[in-house]
């Protein structure tokens, strides 16, 4: 049974603080406050409060139930293949923990400034959470769990690397050129070239592993 460490209850600490500041302003917060935002980042739904408090709730619990099961993913992983990059996934499930907790102060932050566009945080967040996955992928072992998993890199160890190195790049690319878009660039167009940018990250692995796949076949 793994022990605690002080690097996990930063993690948990980190998920519940988030969580923390939207409870200290949530005497102050209107009756009905917006529950979702469209695409340009303004609110087009609203509804009570207490709503608001289980959405948060739900995101601080899951980055906590994340990271707990990137810690515990060697107990479950039927080939002990994970035990291998045990390090990555601790790495892997505290940069979501990040990432997640900050998703939750922004969503609090543009709920109490109504004048506030959500995406001017939203999309440099998501920007640097690719910029940080892109790191992780470099490293990571191959697994049934996280990770570039198509029928090719499981099958192959040497897929597998290839093809995650070419994700590391992309996605390290990617996320800065879109953070920096994002911040020196506002307007409706952002959003787009935002969602083209995701859609190269998604592609491109795939992509890249069945060619990799068809150039190393056995003939």
């Amino acid at each position: 049974m793994k022990k605690f460490k002080l690097v996990d209850l930063g993690a948990l600490a980190i998920g519940a603080l988030a969580l923390g500041y939207f409870l200290w302003i949530y005497p102050v917060l209107p009756a009905t406050v917006p529950l979702h935002y469209g695409i340009n980042g303004k609110p087009d739904s609203f509804g009570p409060k207490n709503e608001l408090f289980i959405t948060e709730s739900i995101l601080a619990g899951s980055s906590i139930l994340i990271y707990l099961l990137m810690k515990f993913l060697p107990n479950i992983d039927p080939k002990k293949n994970v035990k291998l990059g045990e390090k990555t996934f601790m790495k892997l499930g505290f940069g979501i923990v990040i990432f997640m907790a900050a998703l939750n102060v922004a969503i609090t932050f543009s709920t109490i400034n109504n004048s506030f566009s959500i995406n001017d945080l939203i999309m440099p967040l998501v920007g640097l959470l690719f910029v940080f996955l892109g790191n992780v992928m470099y490293s990571l072992k191959p697994n049934y769990f996280a990770g570039i998993r198509t029928p090719w890199t499981l099958e192959s160890k040497d897929n597998w690397v290839a093809t995650h190195h070419i994700t590391s790049s992309v996605w390290v690319t990617c996320g800065i050129s879109l953070t920096i878009f994002r911040l020196i660039y506002t307007s409706p167009i952002d959003t787009y070239v935002f969602i083209a940018g995701v859609g190269i990250m998604s592609f491109v692995p795939v992509i890249y592993s069945y060619w990799y796949f068809k150039k190393h076949q056995v003939k």
